[in-house]
């Protein structure tokens, strides 16, 4: 089968990226140009994934001994292979320090979501999650695709909507709809999961977007191409039009807040299910966080992306 049979094209075009009423590392908005492209539908899922591994053999880096040169400091005795995983606390609690819900837990990987004798069975059609930058990228070449730039992510999830709040539109659910897997109750403790899932959901189980796209908003978080700077086109002008943008370098990505850990990240876009009102509200198209590339956990997945010819191009041929 063509691998395009499966995907989606989206014509190109100019978008107003960004966000003036949100987040500041949304804004500013700015005009962007991005050239026609295809598009997954979905997240890759697991049994996507899990077909990856068995026709290569990869061993995904939740699965590897971390590098002792990368952490320095650390204790190598304790730099075991896992991956993050989220445990909710018993009771409310102070939101400013996410290492209350945050654990590094030893064993936890894409084929053991939370660790010990987790596993996936009956999950072959969730996004696959536990995955770093470089499992993505692996799995994406090994399909013969790409992962989206973060303008393409973006003008895709938007589904042809103008700076609508939304993948759908402005309200968060229109005629009381739940439109996406996001946190319902008060976070971190308490997830009333009126949604139906306490975790990931399997991809398609909510609406598409304008483009038939699912899960540009919530689920699981996707990573994209571009290298994480708080505002990276701050110093843009309103007048003109930023074409196929691809990011800053790598160097200008690290942490600020963490001089000895030089380590690079990405840009995730789109929210996850532990995105809520009034923590997160991240599940929006113009909502964007940093990664560690190094770092996989349990609400980070990804999507793939073919630049090339448009349908019509190729019936032509």
């Amino acid at each position: 089968m063509n691998i395009l049979d499966s995907m989606i094209w989206i014509d190109g075009g100019i978008f107003r990226m960004g966000s003036d009423a949100h987040h500041p590392e949304e804004a500013p908005v700015r005009r962007v140009r991005v050239d026609g492209f295809w598009i997954d539908p979905t997240p890759v899922t697991n049994a996507a994934f899990a077909a990856f591994v068995d026709a290569t053999g990869y061993v995904t880096v939740a699965e590897r001994h971390p590098d002792p040169a990368l952490y320095p400091g650390a204790d190598t005795g304790a730099l075991m292979p896992g991956s993050l995983t989220f445990e909710p606390p018993p009771g409310p609690v102070d939101r400013s320090d996410p290492y209350v819900w945050w654990r590094y837990t030893q064993g936890a990987s894409w084929r053991s979501p939370y660790g010990g004798a987790s596993g996936i069975d009956g999950l072959n059609d969730h996004p696959v999650v536990h995955v770093s930058f470089a499992d993505a990228a692996a799995y994406a070449q090994w399909a013969g695709k790409a992962l989206p730039t973060e303008a393409e992510w973006e003008y895709a999830a938007r589904g042809g909507l103008d700076q609508a709040a939304f993948a759908w539109g402005d309200d968060f659910t229109p005629d009381g709809l739940i439109m996406a897997n996001t946190w319902q109750g008060e976070f971190p403790w308490q997830n009333v999961a009126l949604d139906g899932y306490e975790r990931t959901s399997p991809v398609g189980a909510f609406p598409p977007n304008g483009y038939g796209l699912f899960d540009m908003a919530g689920n699981v978080w996707e990573w994209t191409q571009d290298w994480y700077v708080d505002q990276p086109r701050a110093s843009s002008k309103p007048c003109c039009v930023v074409g196929n943008p691809r990011g800053p370098a790598a160097d200008s990505s690290f942490d600020p807040t963490q001089p000895d850990i030089p380590i690079p990240r990405k840009v995730v876009k789109g929210g996850s299910f532990l995105c809520a009102p009034s923590y997160c509200d991240r599940y929006r198209p113009s909502a964007r966080q940093p990664q560690m590339i190094d770092t996989a956990s349990c609400h980070i997945g990804f999507r793939c992306v073919v630049r090339g010819a448009a349908p019509q191009q190729l019936k032509e041929k």
